[in-house]
């Protein structure tokens, strides 16, 4: 399908590191439970990544500070562990990837509003972020040479089938006629998905970039599929109680400025990817060589992606429940609008 931007193994190995070494998510016992506090502070639980590119170049570029806010940022694991924080009202925003526990929170009673999206899969097999890469010894011989073949196979993806990895997956099967059901599902960290192809334990994966592009130019494997274009399992929550604080609006202005600044061709200025390097702790030359999600320019939440994620969970049997909740009670597009004018 295509071969990008040749990338060092040592270089995506040093990305792994970085990304692994995140650690679990802060429990935020001692947190001030003030949401959008007098002082200007917001606490945004975070899963350090590009994909949340906005949040850190609003933070850097001073459009946060410009609104009177100061970021509290904490690193979070998965959003999957940020979802009872920002429930209790620990955090107040959260940008993170979508799961199936998000859902089943909801239904369980939990409170929070999607309000904003983040990374948009761009859809172009040359650029993608995300690819269904598949073994390259099954690519040579043949017996893998569409989507439609990898029914019954093993499949690595970062999380699990709920996962927001697994959303991406499903997205992809769905071009050859196939949802999570026809493959099997093997939960694997990122940085694991290249040994586990290379020895035969899994016949495909979903890495980003830049593993992805590392298993290329090691001739581990070969993409086979992306997410078509609008595809997205990413987004920003608010608590309800920050939903009706005083920053809210302001807190999503700054970030949709921070969208702004981003290339919508992926190609970042040196500037955003400095900023980007001090704040991941990554190399900028990594980061030059790894293709990147696009972004809406106000943000806008995604419902329809949110339904379809929700259609796959449940037919995945990764939610809990079979009536499936009104998306449209789960989002808040008020504050996007608010951005865009």
């Amino acid at each position: 399908m295509r071969r990008r931007t040749l990338l060092s193994l040592a270089s995506a190995s040093a990305v792994g590191g970085v990304l692994a070494s995140c650690g679990p998510a802060i429990t935020g016992e001692e947190s001030d439970t003030r949401s959008g506090s007098g002082d200007g502070t917001v606490r945004v639980g975070h899963v350090p990544s590009s994909l949340f590119a906005p949040v850190y170049v609003a933070d850097a570029m001073g459009y946060f500070e410009d609104e009177g806010i100061t970021l509290e940022l904490t690193p979070l694991k998965s959003g999957q562990d940020g979802i009872p924080m920002l429930s209790n009202d620990q955090l107040d925003v959260m940008a993170a990837g979508f799961s199936a526990g998000m859902f089943n929170a909801l239904d369980q009673g939990l409170t929070f509003k999607v309000v904003g999206s983040m990374g948009i899969s761009p859809g172009d097999p040359e650029k993608s972020p995300t690819a269904l890469e598949v073994s390259q010894e099954l690519i040579d011989d043949g017996a893998v040479t569409s989507v439609a073949d990898l029914e019954g196979r093993k499949v690595a993806v970062a999380g699990g089938p709920g996962a927001t990895g697994g959303y991406l997956l499903a997205a992809m099967l769905e071009e050859g006629g196939l949802t999570l059901n026809d493959v099997e599902v093997s939960n694997l960290s990122t940085p694991d998905q290249e040994p586990a192809l290379t020895n035969g334990s899994v016949e495909a994966a979903t890495p980003s970039a830049p593993f992805s592009t590392a298993m290329e130019e090691a001739g581990v494997a070969s993409p086979l599929a992306v997410p078509k274009e609008g595809t997205t399992g990413t987004g920003v929550l608010y608590s309800e109680t920050f939903l009706a604080a005083d920053l809210a609006q302001p807190f999503f202005t700054a970030l949709a400025k921070g969208a702004k600044e981003l290339a919508a061709d992926g190609k970042q200025t040196d500037e955003v990817y400095q900023i980007l390097a001090d704040t991941l702790g990554q190399e900028i030359e990594v980061l030059k060589a790894s293709p990147m999600y696009s972004y809406l320019p106000d943000l806008a939440p995604q419902p329809e992606q949110l339904a379809a994620m929700q259609s796959a969970w449940i037919e995945a049997g990764q939610i809990t429940y079979t009536e499936p909740i009104d998306v449209a009670t789960v989002v808040a597009a008020s504050f996007a609008e608010g951005a865009a004018g």
